[in-house]
């Protein structure tokens, strides 16, 4: 397969689309970031990077807890709103239904299937952004999106964001059983 150089790009395919909630100057706040993934499995632990001036990261900072809202699909122009506009001139809470879980000061949206609580663990400066490490301290998943005891991608139908088009996607179908399929090939 012919390849071509497109030089150093962040097209890590998917990549989430979550919204980031921490309460800033007493109040709970969301900003969407794609950049967003599992960090550790011991403790749980997951990293979000965040452009130190997003208003959003002032509540990080301060409060030293965030959350991670999972939306679905059918949240996107709430996401996408979420990203293009600032909590310091728009009170974004007026779009969803919010609570606290066991972190005060890290508010959860109750339409997003899923919500992580993160306690900060550690925050590397790497240029534009900041690397916020979280452990995760408790999981929320809606009731409707389990099955079989766990928790089921196509009915909790997460948001996806794509960074060559700039376009939002939902999850494609299951292609194999992980840790399985591959004990059919042979070298």
């Amino acid at each position: 397969m012919k390849k071509i150089k497109l030089g150093p790009r962040t097209l890590l395919y998917p990549m989430p689309a979550v919204l980031v909630g921490a309460d800033v100057d007493g109040r709970p706040n969301f900003m969407t970031a794609a950049w967003c993934a599992v960090a550790c499995h011991t403790p749980p632990s997951l990293v979000v990077a965040i452009r130190p001036q997003r208003y959003t990261y002032a509540g990080v900072v301060e409060n030293q807890v965030f959350s991670i809202n999972i939306p679905s699909t059918g949240q996107a122009g709430t996401v996408d709103f979420c990203g293009i506009n600032s909590g310091r001139k728009v009170n974004k809470t007026a779009l969803f239904t919010c609570f606290y879980g066991t972190l005060d000061n890290a508010p959860l949206i109750e339409e997003c299937p899923v919500n992580i609580e993160c306690r900060v663990s550690h925050t590397l400066e790497l240029g534009s952004h900041v690397l916020v490490v979280g452990e995760i301290v408790e999981t929320h998943i809606s009731r409707d999106c389990i099955t079989d005891d766990m928790p089921d991608p196509g009915k909790i139908d997460p948001l996806t964001y794509a960074p060559g088009t700039r376009e939002y996607h939902r999850l494609g179908e299951s292609v194999g059983k992980a840790f399985h399929i591959g004990q059919k090939l042979t070298p």
